[in-house]
């Protein structure tokens, strides 16, 4: 069994406490995938390629690849974006 860091040990009990889930403590990016027409990212790192066939976008340790036609990012702040357009599919790299 693998041992647990005291910093996820930590991030789990105040998740726990607050009733909170332990992705958004953790800094972990959080992806919803609406039909095939709507993405929404939460936690990002901000958009490292932009394209109307393919958005890359940073998400800590990884980058994910949104893929399709017409992409346009709707909106976007620090802590979350949206892409809207007909999305083909979410490469995770």
């Amino acid at each position: 069994m693998e041992k647990k860091s005291r910093r996820e040990g930590i991030l789990e009990k105040t998740a726990e406490t607050f009733d909170l889930p332990g992705d958004v403590l953790a800094g972990l990016p959080r992806m919803v995938l609406l039909g095939d027409s709507q993405f929404r990212m939460e936690n990002h790192g901000g958009i490292l390629a932009y394209g109307s066939e393919e958005i890359h976008i940073s998400g800590g340790r990884l980058i994910v690849k949104v893929r399709g036609s017409g992409l346009e990012l709707r909106a976007m702040n620090s802590f979350e974006l949206l892409i809207t357009g007909k999305i083909a599919g979410v490469d995770l790299a």
